[in-house]
């Protein structure tokens, strides 16, 4: 990027300028934001209060040194489902804890032997099909609450009402991806929402009673381990969070690349991996701890740094301190438990999607040649296995479901398969080596 930035890394902004900038990112994240927990039955008021600390944890952690805003993953909406479908109190958050606890392992693996052992395990071929299966296992979700009154009753009753405001919501959002310019353009997903939300008010199905029932200032319903549930670890908790947080260790590699490279800087070597991947699991346990989804770096807010050319830290962390604030705000939660799914439903259509889309993205992106046959045979049995619903039972407790069986899978396959160098495509790996040399950080 050969642009200056308008504001550095560590400069500090006008204070009139600090909110304004700040705010955006909180809009950009906003809307994927609480459509995690909407869709998994958490409460987006804590979602916004474990991304605001997570956020100035990440901060602390890498030293005031990357720009970046976490927020809810969407890669864990099918494995916290799972977890609650257990019937364990808690169970998503313990699965949430051992997320996070995998990334600080990875974490101090990666500064005691570099990032290559992790690339290598986790090359292209086996995560981008990986992505496919974890967009493409979520089209039900989408779709059921497109289609249905309610989504999650034993009886589903179907309704052109519901079905038509997915679909404006939809196409509302389509449009502001691709028809609007400079910011507007970073947040389709709050715009669909809100356009979303004001169709389906139109066509009678919004309840706004609960915001005017609601008290202005409320705290959040936090779930507390050993306040709210007694925790519980199983190894069907394990099997169904553990991999996942293995394939969004690997994203969250590309997206400090792709924020290096907006930021002129070079954030895989300084403050190096071991510290953002830190960042992410510090994040996740704290989210943890008070009933929120696990963080991730959120994409949308790097395009906001790459429009704005605003790349201080100072303004990210007063975005976390707003999300904070908004999820004390009762009103604002209530607004939001007030979204009807079908809502939820048409955004959610094009979000999965490019989940889906993005990793067949990364296959492209890399030169991963599928005229391989070991690159054929990894990525169509991963694909396959995930999106087909395979699982693996043991005993009477423990359940392997699809998406980290495929996970295992393809890991297991790309090892034994002979011709691993075909593995990461064309496209050469700038990791800088961040080994033995850079463990002094």
């Amino acid at each position: 990027m050969n642009q200056k930035p308008i504001l550095d890394v560590h400069e500090k902004p006008e204070l009139s300028k600090w909110l304004l900038f700040s705010i955006q990112h909180l809009f950009a994240m906003f809307g994927a934001t609480v459509l995690v927990p909407l869709l998994t039955g958490l409460s987006p008021a804590v979602a916004l209060v474990s991304s605001g600390l997570g956020t100035i944890a990440y901060l602390l952690i890498t030293r005031g040194q990357i720009p970046a805003y976490l927020g809810s993953s969407f890669a864990f909406i099918a494995p916290i489902i799972s977890a609650n479908a257990l019937g364990e109190p808690g169970a998503a958050m313990v699965g949430t804890f051992l997320a996070g606890v995998v990334y600080g392992i990875v974490a101090l693996l990666i500064k005691s032997f570099g990032v290559d052992w992790l690339l290598g395990l986790l090359p292209p071929v086996v995560v981008g099909p990986v992505i496919i299966v974890i967009g493409l296992g979520l089209a039900g979700v989408a779709i059921n609450n497109s289609m249905y009154v309610n989504p999650g009753a034993a009886e589903l009753e179907y309704s052109f009402t519901h079905i038509s405001v997915a679909l404006i919501t939809l196409a509302i959002t389509i449009f502001s991806t691709i028809f609007l310019k400079g910011f507007f353009k970073i947040i389709p997903i709050l715009i669909g929402i809100v356009g979303g939300y004001i169709t389906a008010y139109l066509f009678g199905i919004v309840n706004f009673q609960p915001v005017l029932d609601a008290k202005w200032i409320q705290a959040p319903e936090f779930m507390i381990p050993f306040a709210s549930y007694t925790p519980s670890v199983s190894m069907a908790i394990v099997a169904i969070m553990v991999p996942v947080a293995i394939v969004t260790i690997a994203e969250h590699i590309g997206d400090q690349m792709v924020l290096s490279k907006v930021t002129g800087k070079n954030f895989v070597k300084q403050p190096g991996l071991h510290r953002s991947i830190a960042g992410d699991g510090v994040a996740t346990i704290i989210a943890s701890l008070i009933g929120g989804p696990p963080n991730t770096t959120y994409g949308e807010n790097i395009g906001v740094l790459a429009i704005t050319r605003v790349f201080s830290v100072f303004v990210v962390g007063g975005a976390a301190v707003l999300a904070i604030c908004f999820g004390f705000v009762g009103k604002v939660s209530a607004l939001i438990s007030t979204i009807p799914s079908a809502v939820m439903g048409g955004v959610s259509i094009l979000l999965f999607g490019i989940i889906a889309s993005s990793g067949l993205r990364m296959l492209i992106d890399n030169k991963v040649d599928l005229g391989e046959n070991r690159n054929l045979i990894i990525s169509s049995v991963i694909t396959i296995v995930g999106v087909g619903g395979a699982f693996l039972q043991i005993g009477e407790n423990i359940t392997v479901p699809s998406m980290a069986l495929a996970a295992i899978i393809g890991i297991v396959l790309n090892q034994v398969l002979p011709g691993k160098e075909h593995a990461h495509g064309e496209k050469e790996v700038d990791t800088t080596k961040t080994s033995h040399t850079e463990k002094s950080a």
